[in-house]
C-alpha cells in the first residue's frame, strides 16, 4: 500500500462517477484512504424466507424425540394439521456465526463470515433469483417489518426490505401513474447513466492498482445488477399487472400498525400468496422483527419485545410471555401454510410447488446460544422434498439428553449439521448448478424424497 500511496496521485475520497448530471459515489479505495416471462412447460418453483428474531423459548419449544413419531412441543401445536407437509429441524448452526448473536438475521440465508471478511456474502435467495428472474416481472420481494433485509447480492450487498404491506402491494399490482411511455423514459435515463457510469469506471480502473480494481469490480457488480433489472423491467412494460379483486385490494393495499401484530403479519402473507399465485416472483424473503428489537404482542397481552423477553433470565412471568410470542408467530405461520395449501394456480396448490423455511439464527436468546437453530421446513413436494418427521440431529451416539444449561445452544452436538447444508439442498431443488453454499459440507439427505 506505502509503494501505490506515494505515486504522484491521488483520488480524492469524494471521487464520483457521473453521467448526465447524475452522480454515483465510490466505495472507499485504498488510493482515497427482469426478462419477459419465458415459455417453459416445467412446473414453477418458489421459495419463501422467514425469519423469527431473538430465538425461543428453548424450554418449551424442544422436541425430545425425532422420526415420524415425535410430539409437536406446546408453542408448534398450531401446526399440527400441517404435519404431512412440514419437517422441524433441531441441531443446526452456522459455524462462523457461533458466539456472534449481532449477524444472527444477517448470515441466516448466506452462511458468511461477517467479521473474517469485510462484505457478507449472497444470500440463498438471491441465488435462487438468479434462476427464476427469467420469467416473472420481479426477481424477488423483501419485506420486514422493521427494516432489516435478509437479502444480499453477489458482492454482499443488503438489498432494501419493505415494511408496508399496502407499499408492497401497490409496487407488485398497480400501474404507476404516468402510464407504460413514461416508465419507459424513466428507465431509458437509468440505463443511459448507467452506461456512461460504467464508461467511466472501466477508464478510472486503468489507472488502480490490482487491490483497488478488485474493490471497484465488486462495487460496479451492483451496478451491472441495476442496468439487468431496468432492462427485464422494460420488456415488461407492454405486459399488463393482474386484474386483482377489489375485495382483495381492499384487504391488501392499506398499512397496518404493528400494535394489530397478527393482521400484519397475515396480511404480508397473503401478498406473498398472490404474487406466487400470479407469478409476479417466485422468491420472497420476510424478516418478521430485528433482533435488537423484536415485536411485542399487545393483542395477547404481550406488551414487551422479544429481545426483552428473551432476556429473561430464568423469570417465569417473561419466559411464559415469550412462549406465548412464540406460539402466537408460528400460529401466523401456520396460516401461511393454510393459504398455501387452499390456493392453487394452474398446476395445483401453492405448497406443493413452494419450499418455505421458517426459523431463527439465534435459539437461547438469554445468553445468545445460536447453535441449534428453531428450523422448520415445510412444503415442495413436487420438487423433491419430504416431509413427516423431526430431523433432530442433536441425537447421535455421543448425545444422552438435553443439558439441563442449554449447553447445545452454545455448542452444537453435531458439528457436522450446518444450516448451510440446508439452503444448499433448497438452491438445487430450485435449479441452481451449485455443489457448495457458504460453509456447506453436503446436502442433507434426511429431506429428500
Amino acid at each position: 500500500m506505502a509503494n501505490f500511496l506515494s505515486q504522484n496521485w491521488l483520488l480524492n475520497r469524494r471521487h464520483v462517477l457521473q453521467g448526465f448530471g447524475v452522480s454515483l459515489a465510490l466505495p472507499l479505495l485504498d488510493c482515497m484512504r427482469p426478462l419477459c416471462a419465458a415459455e417453459t412447460k416445467s412446473r414453477p418453483k418458489r421459495s419463501v424466507f422467514i425469519y423469527l428474531p431473538n430465538g425461543v423459548n428453548t424450554a418449551a419449544y424442544e422436541m425430545n424425540t425425532a422420526g415420524v413419531d415425535y410430539k409437536l412441543s406446546k408453542p408448534l401445536e398450531s401446526l399440527a394439521k400441517h404435519r404431512k407437509i412440514i419437517t422441524p429441524i433441531s441441531g443446526m448452526h452456522h459455524p462462523h456465526g457461533l458466539g456472534n448473536h449481532h449477524n444472527c438475521s444477517t448470515i441466516w440465508l448466506t452462511g458468511g463470515k461477517i467479521g473474517q471478511s469485510e462484505r457478507n456474502t449472497i444470500s440463498v435467495d438471491q441465488l435462487m433469483s438468479q434462476v427464476t428472474a427469467p420469467q416473472t416481472r420481479y426477481s424477488s420481494i423483501e419485506m420486514s417489518n422493521q427494516g432489516h433485509s435478509l437479502a444480499y447480492t453477489a458482492d454482499g450487498i443488503s438489498l432494501p426490505a419493505q415494511a408496508s404491506p399496502g407499499v408492497v402491494f401497490r409496487d407488485m399490482f398497480t400501474e404507476p401513474q404516468g402510464g407504460t411511455a413514461k416508465q419507459r423514459r424513466g428507465l431509458q435515463r437509468r440505463g443511459s447513466i448507467l452506461d456512461a457510469i460504467l464508461g467511466e469506471a472501466t477508464t478510472l480502473g486503468n489507472q488502480l492498482g490490482q487491490d483497488d480494481r478488485g474493490r471497484l469490480e465488486q462495487y460496479l457488480t451492483s451496478v451491472r445488477e441495476v442496468e439487468v433489472r431496468a432492462q427485464r423491467a422494460d420488456k415488461w412494460l407492454d405486459t399488463p399487472r393482474p386484474t386483482i379483486d377489489s375485495a382483495v385490494q381492499a384487504q391488501l393495499n392499506r398499512d397496518i400498525s404493528l400494535e394489530r401484530l397478527g393482521e400484519y403479519l397475515r396480511t404480508m402473507y397473503d401478498i406473498i400468496v398472490l404474487a406466487f399465485q400470479t407469478d409476479m416472483t417466485r422468491v420472497a424473503s420476510f424478516s418478521t422483527g430485528n433482533e435488537g428489537i423484536g415485536p411485542a404482542v399487545p393483542e395477547i397481552g404481550v406488551k414487551q419485545d422479544r429481545h426483552s423477553l428473551s432476556h429473561h433470565n430464568g423469570n417465569p412471568k417473561l419466559m411464559e410471555d415469550l412462549q406465548m410470542s412464540d406460539a402466537f408467530n408460528i400460529k401466523q405461520f401456520a396460516y401461511f401454510l393454510d393459504r398455501l395449501s387452499t390456493v392453487s394456480d394452474a398446476n395445483g396448490p401453492l405448497i406443493e410447488s413452494t419450499m418455505a423455511l421458517y426459523g431463527s439464527g439465534m435459539a437461547y436468546g438469554h445468553s445468545h446460544g445460536n447453535a441449534s437453530l428453531p428450523l422448520i421446513l415445510a412444503g415442495g413436494t413436487q420438487l423433491g422434498l419430504k416431509h413427516g418427521t423431526h430431523v433432530d440431529f442433536n441425537l447421535i451416539k455421543e448425545f444422552k439428553g438435553y443439558d439441563k444449561h442449554p449447553g447445545i445452544y452454545h455448542n452444537p452436538v453435531n458439528s457436522k449439521a450446518r444450516m448451510s447444508n440446508l439452503l444448499l439442498t433448497m438452491a438445487q431443488k430450485m435449479d441452481v448448478p451449485t455443489e457448495t453454499f457458504g460453509d456447506s459440507t453436503g446436502t442433507v439427505s434426511e429431506i429428500l424424497a
